[in-house]
């Protein structure tokens, strides 16, 4: 009978492959890192069974697909059935979603340029429809991709808004770059806040 280890190994391998994922984005999903996800599919070590579960749900087949080393189906094709919304389908959404910020910038700079010609804060459509963006990618980010990619993004958006902030005043004539400074705080807790959920070994 084949060794367990070698089944489980060869199940993560094939479900990872037909899912057109690397080890190293399997690790940041999982919390680990690419050198356990390494040693998993080389059989020298195996997942503990909670890990085994979240696995199993990831790629939405059974714990006994996991351990078994016949299937009824071939990987690809039982993720495939179980998998509503394709990875593509899924960026197209968020970039779609993105782009509805800086299409109501757009059509509320249009109105307000062809009604008052004389008002000069148009402009200010467009630095306020940064930020709105970056929420919404952090949003999709959160629920359909990479969450470690949630420090960039939230780095972005800290300082999409100071600069929102500056921008404001200085239309009022007011000079607020000090606010710059709550960016560079607020920077370094970002960065520690990263380091508390780093991947396992």
């Amino acid at each position: 009978m084949e060794d367990i280890k070698s089944i489980i190994a060869n199940n993560i391998a094939e479900l990872r492959q037909s899912n057109n994922m690397t080890q190293l984005e399997l690790a940041e999903k999982l919390n680990y890192s690419d050198k356990t996800i390494s040693k998993w599919e080389r059989a020298e070590s195996s997942p503990d069974i909670s890990i085994l579960v979240e696995i199993s749900r990831l790629f939405g087949v059974s714990l006994d697909y996991l351990v078994q080393s016949e299937h009824d189906k071939e990987p690809a094709e039982e993720v495939k059935e179980k998998s509503d919304n394709p990875r593509f389908n899924k960026r197209a959404i968020s970039n779609l979603s993105e782009s509805g910020a800086w299409f109501v910038a757009i059509l509320a700079f249009v109105i307000t340029t062809m009604v008052i010609n004389k008002i000069t804060f148009q402009y200010l459509y467009f630095v306020y429809a940064l930020p709105v963006a970056l929420i919404i990618r952090l949003i999709f980010n959160s629920i359909w991709f990479n969450p470690r990619h949630n420090y960039f993004i939230i780095s972005l958006l800290m300082w999409s808004i100071l600069v929102c902030i500056h921008v404001t005043f200085l239309y009022f004539g007011i000079n607020a770059a000090l606010i710059y400074l709550l960016g560079v705080a607020g920077q370094i807790i970002i960065i520690l806040w990263s380091y508390i959920a780093r991947p396992k070994a």
